[in-house]
């Protein structure tokens, strides 16, 4: 009772996000790759926001092309977050995150003088494949540097990112008011020069030995058994097969992707049905990326601090399906009012579906990094950050295809499917945690496990 009423009080006692920030888990090398990432994202911010336009009306790509463009980004980007953890089991992330960075430099620089389609659609499949990999890199830096309080390092790095995605829209707004090829080139060469600048703060940090390694050290031993055989780890033994043939965690990593879906429901579903199913007037589609961006700063590391350790997230895991649910549920009745009625129910489906990903964003992460063996964490990891990536694909068309032609009806067996799988990703992945704990536990002669 005493240690939970201690707890809360140091809770309660817990620095701001600005305090924080100047003071991160990680010390010295978290602060600069938190710099790094505000400055990354504010480069993407502005590419997000004048690419399709800059496609269209500097280029000349008509929608045909445009649909091939995103696919193909989108089917790169899925292949980032595996090759980046391959990749990182074998060579320093500090060095591989570096040459993303430098890679997208280099495309975004040839995006200047390609008119080809067919390069055209290389140079943009890469410059996402690159996208996707800093950012997988970008976490595993974070579980080395963090150690065990890489949640409190996750919501602040996603303040940060907020902040830089909503600095990037402001700097690409002055660009798209000028509107000519000139001013489109320079908002891409500021996109460019984030990239540089931040090649160039990660080459300052230094990757950590010891504390929060993501692959286990070259002298950590195995449990042993009595006569001195090494002792079956149960799913830890799966770390020798790789992730790709551990059924548990790939089951995991496949429930992921329907547990990322309010991304797709704020970016798509909210604006499309205000649109084409409701009376709430067209201009308050802003206000949801604004009630997003405004909650995301000022609760993530509050919702954070609420989550610690493997078995909360879990529990998170279900909330998130249950707040997706009662979104849906919002969506489905927003069609049946008046303009007030829709325009307060869109709204606060805005909110929920900010609420759901204040916990996804908590819980996917910790639980990938703590059901994946410890001496095999990065390539494990590089697969659990393909459900991101195959949700930004599949996600849209989901909603588009299927969700929205079923009218109400849709967004309510959307929001039950999800509230389902969510029960069902939290009781397995809490049995791989009591697995991997009985796993890890030392043998002792003549106990009885």
């Amino acid at each position: 009772m005493r240690r939970g009423t201690e707890t809360r009080k140091a809770r309660r006692g817990e620095p701001g996000l600005l305090a924080q920030l100047r003071r991160p888990p990680g010390g010295r090398d978290a602060r600069i790759m938190l710099l790094a990432q505000l400055l990354d994202r504010a480069g993407t911010g502005v590419w997000a926001a004048s690419s399709i336009l800059y496609f269209t009306f500097v280029v000349g790509l008509d929608a045909g092309q445009l649909g091939l463009l995103v696919g193909a980004a989108g089917v790169a980007g899925i292949a980032g977050s595996p090759l980046a953890g391959h990749l990182a089991d074998r060579f320093p992330v500090r060095s591989l995150l570096i040459g993303c960075h430098l890679l997208r430099l280099g495309t975004l620089c040839a995006l200047l003088l390609v008119t080809r389609f067919d390069v055209l659609l290389l140079v943009v499949a890469v410059t996402y494949l690159g996208d996707r990999a800093a950012k997988t890199l970008e976490m595993l830096f974070a579980t080395r540097v963090a150690g065990e309080r890489r949640s409190t390092y996750q919501a602040l790095s996603r303040s940060s990112a907020n902040a830089g995605y909503a600095l990037g829209a402001g700097l690409a707004a002055i660009g798209l008011a000028v509107g000519t090829r000139g001013a489109y080139q320079v908002l891409i060469l500021a996109n460019a020069l984030s990239f540089l600048v931040a090649a160039a703060l990660v080459w300052r940090t230094r990757e950590p030995r010891g504390r929060g390694l993501v692959a286990a050290r070259p002298g950590d031993a195995a449990p042993q058994a009595a006569g001195g055989e090494a002792a079956d780890p149960g799913p830890a033994g799966a770390a020798g097969r790789g992730p790709w043939r551990d059924r548990g965690y790939l089951r995991f990593a496949l429930l992921d992707i329907p547990m990322n879906l309010d991304d797709s429901i704020l970016g798509v579903g909210l604006p499309l049905w205000l649109v084409h199913h409701t009376t709430a007037p067209h201009a308050l589609v802003p206000a949801f990326l604004v009630i997003n961006t405004v909650l995301v700063v000022a609760l993530q590391l509050r919702v954070s601090a609420k989550v610690q350790g493997p078995r909360q997230a879990a529990a998170a895991v279900a909330a998130y399906g249950l707040t997706t649910l009662a979104c849906c549920v919002l969506l489905a009745t927003a069609t049946g009012g008046g303009i007030w009625t829709a325009s307060a129910a869109l709204l606060a489906a805005a909110v929920l579906a900010t609420a759901a990903e204040l916990m996804r964003s908590v819980s996917s992460w910790e639980l990938a990094v703590s059901l994946a063996p410890r001496e095999a964490r990065a390539s494990y990891l590089g697969v659990a950050g393909m459900a991101q990536s195959v949700q930004k694909s599949a996600g849209p068309l989901l909603l588009t295809g299927a969700v929205m032609t079923a009218g109400p009806a849709g967004w309510l067996a959307l929001g039950v499917a999800v509230a389902g799988l969510s029960l069902v990703q939290r009781r397995a992945s809490l049995r791989r945690l009591d697995a991997l704990a009985e796993a890890d536990r030392p043998y002792v002669p003549g106990l009885r496990p």
